[in-house]
């Protein structure tokens, strides 16, 4: 028998070739009224992976630093960064000098692509790295070179896929650092072409050149993902336009380009659905809504559902398994109530992928036990770039531990209970806020909530309920204990309630209690 001597795999950036090959003149990013083809964007792709390489050194294996704002350069430096077989390393926009200065260095980043506002974050990168190249300016600035020079100066001149095997990284993703410095976790041209075939497979089935998809989430994250997974179709990707999110303009993209797909985050699916732009732009082109980051609260799905028809897709994932954990897919999004709704699940598990609940020892547990959500297939990170004691806890016999608590039923739905960092202890007992967060959201008064733990010095900690009320609505804390009371076991109950008029969200709006926490703190709520 042959062995085989290599895990060559395809470049991700391949699939740009592809395109450009087959369909030179079809739109492949569409941002306000700018129109790149995938041959063009080809051409603009290469002369920038040459700009990045005669000009900065970079080689294979090199750290590419990114601080920018969804654009068609955004897109471009992933493509050049992956075809010269380079890392892609890309940050939150909204993050601190400091923050990014500590991304170049844990990366080893020998350039730093940055919007020209993000002055402050060039001056502490340059700082803060050694073996830094330069530093390259999205628009006019006073700092670095320019990126739209760079790229006329070698527009013209092709530039081949650089060869890479399974394991070779690809893109270094920086979780969010819920509890100290956030980790780099270490993603691969292997993994992610995995992940692609996935995608296909659970989340967009029936894709092709003909869709066009609508970016809302910075491509730095999970946009990111469902945009290269989208490359291997060809798919068109509409850019919102710059500036904060507008529900009115969404929909008039999508009425104008036949938006078939986006991805974005529960939060803004509710800005969405309860806009009243909804009705006067027509949206039926639109076959996959993809959520993720948390579970979408019931009545938020009822609302969707009504207003948009079948067309929730729920996944459930983290960046170090690349989102690729489960799936929910339309059919089993139900509009009506009944043991058929299965409550709360985020789906079942991705083509390819296994789900485990396991004790705190690492053993197996049966349907309905309550456990640590384990992972383990293709789609799994190579690990935490540098960091053996971040290994060592979160990966245990094969299987990626993802620190969320949960539980699955006999047919192998995933239920979330809440993070374990959530949980609180009162009185002895373990508290997950996540159920009663659920079941507060059914109040016709609340429209947002969070749950914390808080000392408390006869039970050890209880709960204290971050509220948003519902516009024109009004409560108290009584009448939302009567409403608990008999749907929630007694020592779950917050022992709290504090009325906000916003509750803090991440940059990719989610609702993180670490947020909420500091929020609160800040202002002497807590």
């Amino acid at each position: 028998m042959t062995e085989r001597c290599s895990n060559r795999v395809a470049n991700l950036a391949h699939f740009l070739t592809k395109n450009a090959a087959r369909w030179p003149e079809r739109p492949a990013i569409i941002w306000e009224d700018q129109t790149w083809t995938w041959l063009a964007l080809d051409k603009r792709v290469s002369a920038l992976a040459h700009a990045l390489q005669a000009d900065y050194g970079i080689s294979k294996g090199d750290g590419i630093l990114v601080q920018a704002q969804n654009s068609n350069q955004m897109t471009e430096i992933m493509l050049a960064a992956f075809r010269l077989g380079a890392v892609w390393v890309p940050c939150n926009f909204r993050q601190a000098p400091g923050e990014t200065a500590y991304a170049a260095q844990k990366a080893n980043a020998k350039v730093f692509l940055c919007d020209a506002d993000y002055s402050a974050q060039a001056l502490a990168v340059a700082d803060a790295t050694q073996n830094l190249s330069g530093v390259i300016s999205i628009g006019s600035s006073s700092f670095g070179a320019s990126y739209e020079d760079l790229v006329a100066r070698y527009l013209g001149q092709g530039h081949p896929n650089t060869q890479v095997d399974y394991n070779d990284p690809c893109w270094l993703f920086f979780t969010s650092g819920s509890t100290g410095r956030p980790k780099a976790v270490v993603l691969t041209h292997g993994q992610i072409g995995f992940v692609t075939v996935n995608y296909m497979a659970d989340l967009l089935p029936g894709t092709t050149e003909e869709d066009a998809s609508l970016v809302i989430a910075p491509l730095s994250h999970g946009a990111g993902l469902q945009q290269i997974a989208q490359l291997a179709t060809g798919t068109t990707h509409v850019l919102m336009p710059t500036g904060g999110f507008s529900p009115a303009i969404a929909f008039e993209l999508i009425e104008r380009h036949k938006i078939s797909n986006m991805f974005t985050v529960p939060t803004i699916v509710k800005r969405l659905v309860e806009d009243p732009a909804i009705n006067r732009f027509n949206h039926s082109s639109l076959r996959h809504l993809i959520y993720a980051g948390a579970p979408m609260y019931r009545e938020d799905q009822k609302t969707a559902l009504e207003k948009l028809g079948h067309v929730l897709v729920q996944y459930y994932g983290l960046g170090e398994v690349t989102g690729n954990i489960t799936v929910l897919r339309p059919k089993d999004h139900y509009l009506e109530d009944g043991p058929h709704t299965r409550l709360g699940t985020c789906g079942t598990e991705r083509t390819g992928i296994e789900v485990s609940i396991q004790d705190d020892e690492g053993n197996l547990l049966a349907p309905h036990e309550t456990g640590e959500v384990c992972v383990a297939g293709p789609a799994v990170c190579a690990g935490y770039l540098e960091d053996d004691a971040a290994n060592a806890k979160s990966f245990r016999n094969g299987w990626f531990r993802t620190g969320d608590i949960g539980h699955m039923d006999e047919q192998r739905y995933l239920y979330l209970t809440g993070r374990a960092s959530d949980m609180y202890i009162s009185g002895g007992s373990n508290v997950y806020p996540r159920e009663v967060e659920e079941v507060l959201l059914t109040h016709p008064a609340v429209s947002e909530v969070a749950i914390l733990g808080i000392p408390d010095r006869q039970w050890g900690e209880v709960g204290l309920a971050v509220c948003v009320l519902e516009s024109g609505h009004d409560t108290d804390d009584a009448n939302l204990s009567e409403f608990l009371s008999g749907k929630v076991t007694r020592y779950k109950m917050p022992s709290r309630y504090l009325f906000i008029d916003e509750i803090p969200k991440s940059a990719y709006g989610k609702i993180t209690k670490k947020l909420v926490r500091e929020h609160l703190v800040d202002a002497g709520l807590l």
